[in-house]
């Protein structure tokens, strides 16, 4: 673990220095107040910090409060290192945000007790983070393809026609259904659907641009945002994901499956605003029209279906 070290007295601080080293810690050294200050910016600063409480530039204790004025998520475990010793000074140290104290000069075993209750804080943390992190990726993505969710991919076709309204720009969706999957299904079973499934999203996430969008919108039928796409470019776009999804066969543990699909899509309107419940519905009767007209390609709503 990296642990950062403001001290300015030299002594001092290659003492500390060495007793961190031995202890197989990663330090980094500062000397001042405004040095540890801008080592504790960086993308990858240290999680524990030791700071002398009398400093030039910035002093132990004002370095402690602008730390948690402007904390962010990651939290930096700090340890204030102190020649004072009485109770209203380590008071006003705790109240400035620092989490525990060491006076000067201090004693090996205490410190490396005290860093062991900051890392096991900090250990904690990033299990909470971790284990927040898991459930937000549960709540917004479909277990089965890894991809958006219903009710995520409707939220984010919602921003992008809000954000568009404003800004008097295009957004697309484009509603895909692959064909005939119930046959997959029934002939070669449930395991076989789910794998078709997933190489089919990992296949249309790989035509995608980086700042589209595509959920499962339920079954087998996905849903596309494309955001800045007017309805020219969204259908040649869906031309595009109809020929890759049928160009190869899906390989699974059953065999090669030929795979097609079919998509409808639906672009908003820069004179009327247009929620994403209408455009998706638009997209659908586009996607019914692919169906009915032959399976394995693409059609476009009409100005009258987005309107409606």
């Amino acid at each position: 673990m990296r642990i950062l070290i403001a001290e300015d007295d030299p002594v001092s601080r290659r003492l500390l220095e060495a007793k961190l080293v031995k202890w197989g810690y990663d330090v980094v050294v500062t000397c001042d107040g405004n040095e540890a200050w801008q080592a504790l910016q960086a993308d990858d600063s240290p999680r524990i910090a030791i700071l002398d409480w009398m400093m030039p530039g910035m002093d132990g204790v004002e370095l402690c409060r602008r730390m948690r004025k402007e904390a962010e998520e990651v939290y930096i475990y700090i340890i204030l290192l102190t020649a004072l010793q009485r109770d209203e000074d380590i008071i006003t140290g705790m109240e400035a945000g620092a989490d525990d104290y060491i006076t000067k000069p201090f004693k090996a075993n205490e410190l490396k007790v005290r860093l062991r209750a900051g890392r096991r804080i900090i250990e904690l943390q990033n299990e909470l983070i971790e284990a927040r992190e898991a459930l937000r990726e549960k709540a917004t993505h479909d277990p089965l393809t890894g991809l958006w969710n219903h009710e995520e991919i409707l939220r984010i076709l919602q921003h992008e026609l809000s954000r568009t309204e404003r800004e008097k720009g295009y957004v697309s969706a484009i509603m895909a259904d692959l064909d005939h999957f119930k046959r997959i299904n029934d002939t070669y079973g449930h395991m076989a659907g789910d794998a078709v499934l997933r190489l089919t999203s990992r296949r249309m996430l790989s035509v995608i641009r980086a700042y589209d969008a595509i959920g499962r919108y339920g079954g087998e039928e996905f849903l596309i945002v494309l955001p800045g796409c007017d309805t020219e470019h969204a259908a040649a776009f869906a031309e595009r994901l109809c020929a890759s999804i049928r160009r190869d066969s899906m390989d699974i543990p059953e065999g090669m499956i030929p795979i097609t699909i079919s998509l409808g899509a639906a672009t908003n309107s820069k004179e009327g605003k247009c929620d994403a419940i209408s455009l998706v519905r638009a997209a659908d009767l586009a996607l019914y029209r692919a169906k009915k007209n032959g399976r394995n390609r693409v059609e476009v709503a009409s100005e009258e279906e987005i309107s409606e």
